[in-house]
Formats: C-alpha cells, sequence, structure tokens
C-alpha cells in the first residue's frame, strides 16, 4: 500500500455533504485526535467533536458531529470571511474554504438576482457548514493530497424545503456551484447533494475526472445523517496514484491520449494572458502554454495551446472562449508519455514540505520540492523562497538514485 498517495478520488455515488466528506478523511486516516485539537485552536468558541461509528444499509462508517452553542444569527460572506480569517490555519486552507464559500455566493446571488455581497446566508453560513470546509480543507492539507478528481455526483430528485421555500431536487444553487463536473441520479428520490458538499467538490477537483489508472492506497466511507432506504447514504473517497508506468510496463505502457487545444489571438491584451492560463488550468488543463507568433497583415499575436484530458476537452473550450477572445480554436489528439511519479513529504525549520518523486525508465529517480510549499514556509519564517530551496539543499531529503 502506497502511504505517499497524492491523489484523493471522490467517489459521490450516493451524493456529497460536508459531515459525509469530514467523516470520509476521518475513515481515510484523519486523526480524530488532530481534529479535535484543530477545531480547538480555531478560536471561534468552544465546540466539541463527535464521530460515531454508524451502519448505512450494511456499510460501516464514521459519522462526525459538533456540538456547540445555539446561534440565532444569519450570515453574509464577509462575516464568513472574517471568520475563516481569524481562524490558525495555513493560507492555502483559509484560501480553499473562502474560495467553497464565495462559490455559493455568486449561486446564490444569481438564482436570486442580487450580488454576492448582500447574499444573505442560511443553513451554508451556519458555523456547523463553516466547520465542515474549513476542517476538510485543513483535512485534505494535513493528509497530503495535492491532486483531486471526482467521479459522476448523485444529486437526486423531488422536493426539498429551505429558508427560502419548496425548491426542486437539486436546489438551484447547488445545481449552479456544480457547472462543468458530471453529474448522475436524477432517477434517485430525497436532495443527496448539499450546497456544502457540492462548494467542497467543486472547489477542489474544479471537475476533473479520475484517470484511466490508479492504485489504491486506501478508501473511507463518511456518513450522512440521514439513512433512507435503497441505498448506503455514504461518501467514499479513495487515496490513490496516478499510474502511469511501472514494473514490468512496456514503453507503450507509457503513453495515454489526450487532446492538444491550440487559439491565436491579435486582440487580447497581454495582461489578460495570465488570468486565462490560469482559469484553464484551474478547470482541469494539464498543461498550458502561451507563444509568441506573427499573424495576418503582420500583425503580433499570441498562441495559447492547452493540453487537455478527453473527459475536460468540451469544458475547457468553453472556458476558452469566456476566458479569451478567440473566436475559434483547433483541436487534435496527441499522444503524451508521463514518467512514474509520487509525493513524499518531509519537515525544515518545523514547515512541512513536498517532494514529487519521478522514476527515470532506468530506475533512476529524481526528486524536487513543490514551489507552493517553499514560498509557505518562506512567509512563516521570514526568508525568501530562494533562501528556503538552498537551506532544503543543505538538509536530508528524499534522495534521487536507485
Amino acid at each position: 500500500m502506497n502511504d505517499n498517495a497524492s491523489m484523493l478520488i471522490f467517489d459521490p455515488f450516493a451524493g456529497i455533504s460536508g459531515d459525509m466528506t469530514l467523516a470520509a478523511l476521518v475513515d481515510i486516516r484523519l486523526d480524530p485526535e488532530w481534529l479535535r485539537g484543530f477545531v480547538r485552536d480555531l478560536g471561534i468558541g468552544p465546540v466539541e467533536v463527535h464521530i460515531e461509528s454508524v451502519n448505512r444499509r450494511g456499510i460501516r462508517a464514521p459519522h462526525v458531529r459538533f456540538e456547540h452553542p445555539p446561534e440565532h444569527t444569519h450570515r453574509h460572506l464577509r462575516h464568513v470571511v472574517e471568520i475563516i480569517d481569524r481562524c490558525n490555519a495555513v493560507d492555502r486552507v483559509k484560501d480553499r474554504a473562502k474560495e467553497a464559500f464565495r462559490r455559493v455566493a455568486q449561486a446564490e446571488a444569481k438564482v436570486h438576482g442580487t450580488t454576492i455581497e448582500k447574499v444573505h446566508f442560511h443553513e451554508v453560513g451556519a458555523m456547523d457548514a463553516i466547520l465542515d470546509i474549513v476542517c476538510v480543507m485543513a483535512g485534505v492539507e494535513q493528509l497530503g493530497f495535492t491532486d483531486f478528481r471526482t467521479r459522476p455526483v448523485t444529486v437526486g430528485s423531488g422536493w426539498v424545503d429551505i429558508a427560502h421555500g419548496r425548491y426542486p431536487v437539486p436546489a438551484p444553487a447547488t445545481l449552479d456551484i456544480l457547472r462543468g463536473l458530471p453529474l448522475t441520479g436524477a432517477d434517485v428520490e430525497g436532495e443527496c447533494t448539499t450546497p456544502t458538499g457540492a462548494a467542497i467538490l467543486a472547489t477542489l477537483t474544479e471537475g476533473r475526472g479520475v484517470p484511466n489508472h490508479f492504485s489504491v492506497a486506501r478508501t473511507g466511507f463518511g456518513a450522512g445523517t440521514r439513512d433512507p432506504e435503497g441505498m448506503p447514504n455514504v461518501l467514499r473517497l479513495i487515496a490513490a496514484s496516478e499510474i502511469v508506468a511501472g514494473e514490468g510496463d512496456t514503453d507503450a505502457d507509457a503513453q495515454e491520449q489526450v487532446w492538444l487545444i491550440q487559439a491565436d489571438m491579435d486582440d487580447l491584451s497581454p495582461e489578460y494572458l495570465a488570468g486565462a492560463q490560469e482559469a484553464l488550468l484551474d478547470a482541469g488543463a494539464l498543461d498550458v502554454v502561451l507563444a509568441s507568433v506573427g499573424m495576418k497583415k503582420g500583425r503580433p499575436g499570441t498562441r495559447l495551446e492547452i493540453l487537455a484530458p478527453a473527459g475536460r476537452l468540451e469544458h475547457l473550450e468553453r472556458v476558452l472562449f469566456r476566458a479569451t477572445t478567440t473566436i475559434g480554436a483547433r483541436r487534435w489528439p496527441v499522444e503524451r508519455t508521463v514518467l512514474e511519479r509520487d509525493t513524499e513529504v518531509t519537515e525544515w525549520r518545523g514547515q512541512r514540505i513536498r517532494w514529487k518523486r519521478v522514476r527515470l525508465q532506468d530506475g533512476t529517480s529524481r526528486a524536487k520540492p513543490e514551489y507552493e510549499d517553499i514560498a509557505a514556509a518562506a512567509r512563516v519564517l521570514g526568508l525568501t523562497p530562494h533562501e528556503v530551496r538552498t537551506g532544503l539543499d543543505e538538509a536530508p531529503g528524499p534522495e534521487a538514485g536507485q
């Protein structure tokens, strides 16, 4: 079993909620005592974490419940952001948590015809939802996951009673949050996916699908509150590593087919090109490259090339047309060879540093630290990223070689 699995696969065959996700992380080896300590140190008041083992139609799974003083308030996005900013958590956890709530606010604003600043959070702004989202984002960070994928999300059908009244399932805001993600389960009765669960899933995966080949390190189930007839109300999480080449593989086994999308433009200001590149990467592109080209009438332009997984091809084209001024794009299938890789974690001056190791065809390997972790360590220690990188070179760490 590979304990360095860096990929977390969501398998929401019964839907997803915040408490289901947190419980599944506990089942996949998130230490309950670490979770209790994290909640205690958040600085948001007295909160007890209760974890119990339940049975959902034959599947044993933990269920996580928070106990805190009753609230009688509804919050706007700025109130939630203030709570998250005050939390004792690393910046990446805070940023992901705030992004999840921003997605909810954006969806609610669209549905109700208002702005995200004026959206009045009801169930999603409650302390339970805040704890679910912050703890999930901290939990995936604690477990070292860096790559998030999802299988189709079961959304359910029927009607649900919420603060605004009786709404069809999936609720309009939930459906908007899930834009670009694969959905299923319209024949399943009841609300299977909540806005909190949808926001967590969309923020972490951006709809990225599961690779064709992967190895399973461990799995976990997280129970929801309901126990409906007909199916186990649990979320399955899979800790995995993508398989590209391995022992006994031929060189052909290291090949996979992806798509190359190419577009040229001469009327987009360079200051917006970086934003388009970031939007495409966030939407699941494997790589995005910008190159200067000469275009018609002697005009200087930019060629944008996107390496896209087959399952994200159409979604990435939609993002391309939204994020740039291009009016057309070319695409064709290409083969790529990718080295086998995994992730190791070391500690340097109290800071957690992830290393990406790749194995070459001759059996040797090389490793390099993740820049995001270097930058985060630099901010905490008051150093420059270059000084942290130099310090890592001088310290014991993952070694390349046989």
